[in-house]
Parts: C-alpha cells; structure tokens; sequence
C-alpha cells in the first residue's frame, strides 16, 4: 500500500492527512459556535504558551489557546534535570503538568490545530486549519522553534535514544560515554566546549573544510584533549544497535573515503528553525526568521507578542521560555488596560453596522 506517513510526524500533520484521504472526516468550522471577541490568543502550547495562558487567565481575561500539541517539543525531551525545583522528570510529565495547571483556569483549547493566518489591524484575528476564525484584541505567539535535521538514515528513528538537540538538556545522561557533535558554528563548538566536562571523548564533524565558529571558541575547543575536530566530512548514516546509537558513519569529502566512528551519542548542532513562516510580513523578523521583540516581548506590530523560541532572546530552555511568557502576557494585560475598552467597542459597533447592512 501507499506510504502514510515516515519518521516523527505531529498530530496536527496526522489529522491534516486523514483529511486529505477523507475529506468529509474534516469538521466543519460552520458547526462550531462562533467564540465572543477574545482578550488574548495564544498561538502555542509549549512552556512559554502555556504560561502565557496561566498568566492571562489569572488576570480574568477571555483567553483562547491554539496548538497542534500540549507540550510542543517538550513532549519529545527524554529527560529533564535542569528545571528548577523539581530534580528529575520528563518531557511528558511535564506537558502533562502544563495542561493539568492551565485545567484549572477558563482557557479556550483549539488543540490538534494549526494557524494558518494572522490579521493585524485594531482588532487582530486569526485563522486556523479547520476554517474557524477567531478575532482577538491581543495574540501572543509562543510557536517554538525546530531543531534544524540532518536528514541522514538513523537519525529521527533514534531521537531520545542518542540522537540528541539540546546539549544542555541532554549532556549529563551521557557522562563518561563518547559523542560526537554535529556542525562546527558557534553553537557546534559551544557544545563540545560544554560536553567536553562532562563526557569521555568528543568528536566534531563539519561539511565545510573550515569551521564557522568565533575565532576564540575554535581555540578553546582545539585545547581541549578531548575534543577531536573533523573538518570537510558529510554524515552519511547514523547506526543503532539494540536500539541505541552505536556509531556514525561519514565521508571524508577531500579523499572520498568513508569511515565508521562507534560512539554512544550524536548531537545535532546545525541550527534552529523557527516557527513563524505563517506570519508572513505581519512583524519584523531576523534574516534566520526569529520574531523580533522588545524587553516586554512586543513585535513590531501593536498588540501583538512573542516569547520563547520563536523570538531573537537567547539561551533556548524551557524555563526561559516560561518566563518569556509571563513576560508576553502582562505586556499584554497592560496593553488591555489602556486599549481594551476601546477596542471592544469598536468590534461590536462594527458588528452591529455590518449585520445591519446585511439586513
């Protein structure tokens, strides 16, 4: 039969491609009442969205959150040991926790949804997948960013069994053992510097015959006895063995030979996606797509709001993330307090005048 779907895929993406098989499962916006005007719409359901809504809520606000997943990529984290007061516990714990504490606040959940549009203008409105428009005097996005893929062999099916992103999240579950960490920028080599305190061995591998990191932490990395740096090579395969990665195999490019390196972790350094391609214009971006904000997580459109990864603030962790998003929803609630009024009435009174001409 056909191929449905290959590697991680979202539920979002799931249920987009049970509706282009059966387009009458699809369901139907029209359906659905249509919600009041909202004070702030959330776009996210990861740390940063998720505290976001809490915050709002707490306020008393009409708040209506759209994610594809509770979670977000948290979901995908197989350990956390850097959050905070709480020792150890995991991505799904976590998300978990997320949905449990928004449970308790009137929050609107628009879940295994994408956003497809953002309107800007007075009163902002926002289209999903399924149709459904929601008009809304504040948005804040909260929509992460994605670890950029290598698209070899071996790496998504073994995500969370070696194959690893975040060095700071994931580096202590490999202490002692041997890694390698793929892609030699700053954030390459800022990695093995990190790594190299605490595993056995290090091995860098870069495409390119010369690394793209600063300067100074080239040097750094270089006199470390443990970090081993490989230039002008291309990853060809990530190998598993029992279900763990066991070794890399790679092409040096210059002599065209291939080799096999057993080690137990791979890090994949090669950037970050952010995920703000369905803004389109609407707000100022960087030339990598990160949202452009403020010290109070404003864009460059008025009432509308970023936090988390999504944006151009540094050091991406989940508890920056939530912070960035408390931040994001009392910029908001100040906003509301010296707008909100005003923009209630507008939304109505053009309500009013719109059904009226309809008649």
């Amino acid at each position: 039969g056909e191929l449905f779907a290959n590697g991680k895929v979202d539920t979002a993406q799931l249920i987009d491609k049970l509706i282009q098989r059966a387009p009458s499962a699809a369901q139907d916006s029209s359906d659905q009442p249509a919600l009041p005007l909202q004070d702030v719409t959330i776009i996210g359901g990861g740390p940063a969205g998720a505290s976001a809504a809490i915050y709002s809520a707490r306020k008393g606000l009409k708040v209506t959150l759209i994610a594809d997943r509770i979670g977000g990529q948290l979901k995908d984290t197989m350990g956390i040991e850097n959050f905070i007061s709480v020792s150890k516990t995991t991505g799904p714990e976590l998300s978990g926790a997320l949905q449990s504490h928004m449970n308790e606040y009137e929050i609107t959940f628009k879940e295994y949804l994408k956003v497809t549009k953002v309107e800007g203008g007075d009163i902002k409105s926002v289209t999903l997948s399924s149709g459904e428009k929601i008009f809304t005097k504040t948005v804040i996005i909260a929509t992460g960013a994605n670890w950029r893929e290598l698209g070899v062999p071996g790496e998504k099916e073994n995500v969370g069994n070696g194959v690893a992103y975040c060095p700071h999240c994931d580096g202590p579950f490999f202490k002692g053992k041997d890694v390698a960490v793929i892609g030699g920028g700053n954030s390459g080599i800022e990695a093995a510097l990190d790594l190299a305190g605490m595993v056995k061995s290090v091995n860098v591998f870069e495409f390119m015959p010369d690394l793209k990191a600063d300067q100074i932490l080239i040097d750094k990395a270089v006199a470390k006895p443990n970090i081993t740096i490989h230039k002008n090579v291309a990853t060809k395969e990530i190998s598993a063995t029992n279900g763990k990665v066991s070794a890399i195999e790679y092409i040096d490019r210059a002599t065209d030979t291939e080799h096999s390196l057993k080690l137990d972790g791979i890090f994949v350094q090669i950037g970050l996606i952010p995920n703000s391609g369905f803004l389109g214009d609407l707000v100022e971006k960087t030339r990598f797509g990160e949202i452009v904000i403020n010290e109070k997580c404003q864009t460059s459109e008025a009432g509308i709001y970023a936090c988390g990864d999504v944006t151009t603030v540094p050091y991406k962790q989940i508890i920056i993330s939530m912070g960035e998003g408390s931040k994001a929803s009392l910029s908001s609630f100040e906003y509301l307090l010296a707008e909100g009024d005003r923009l209630e009435e507008q939304f109505y009174s053009e309500s009013a005048d719109a059904i009226a001409i309809a008649s």
